[in-house]
């Protein structure tokens, strides 16, 4: 089963995180065959890393948390949280060329993750489309959306999607971010 992982920087890690980034690579090589997303958050300007998310799929949370907390970034003590959370793939169109902003969102478990389906009225610079389930995978919980645009423009692309699957106004964040993956 698909779990979003999100890992938020420690503020000043910037250079740290270069002097790791082989091992990174390295610990991400051996999931590879289960990796759905991969990329860091970027700051507004584009310049900083400040997170990295992953959908991966693993059996089951403990193996997301332990996905997390041993990725060699927590373990230097690089990242100050993560997120661990089910998640259900409605879309996955692969790589998409441009800027791409990360849109998220949580709410109150909500409705049935079964009634959930992407259809053909998402707007076409949604790349990529996830939604957040509770651990039963019963009732979403949030969205995670990779979307063609800059974050503003993103935001505005989501929130009709997201307030929908919330059943009400969805408390939603954009950032920049770009697919990962080994060069």
């Amino acid at each position: 089963m698909p779990f979003y992982v999100y890992a938020q920087d420690r503020p000043g890690a910037g250079s740290e995180l270069l002097d790791l980034a082989e091992a990174h690579w390295a610990y991400m090589d051996r999931f590879a065959d289960r990796l759905i997303l991969r990329g860091p958050t970027l700051s507004d300007d584009g310049e900083e890393h400040t997170g990295s998310v992953h959908v991966i799929d693993l059996d089951e949370r403990a193996d997301a948390e332990r996905f997390a907390t041993e990725e060699p970034y927590w373990r230097a003590g690089l990242y100050r949280r993560f997120t661990a959370v089910r998640t259900s793939v409605l879309l996955d169109r692969g790589p998409a060329e441009g800027p791409l902003a990360l849109v998220t969102g949580e709410w109150p478990p909500g409705p049935r993750a079964a009634d959930m389906a992407a259809g053909d009225g998402t707007d076409g610079r949604v790349g990529y489309l996830g939604v957040l389930v509770d651990d039963e995978g019963a009732r979403t919980t949030g969205i995670v959306a990779v979307v063609r645009a800059a974050p503003d423009e993103a935001l505005r692309v989501v929130r009709p999607l997201a307030d929908g699957m919330a059943a009400g106004p969805a408390a939603l964040t954009a950032r920049r971010w770009h697919r990962g993956g080994r060069r």
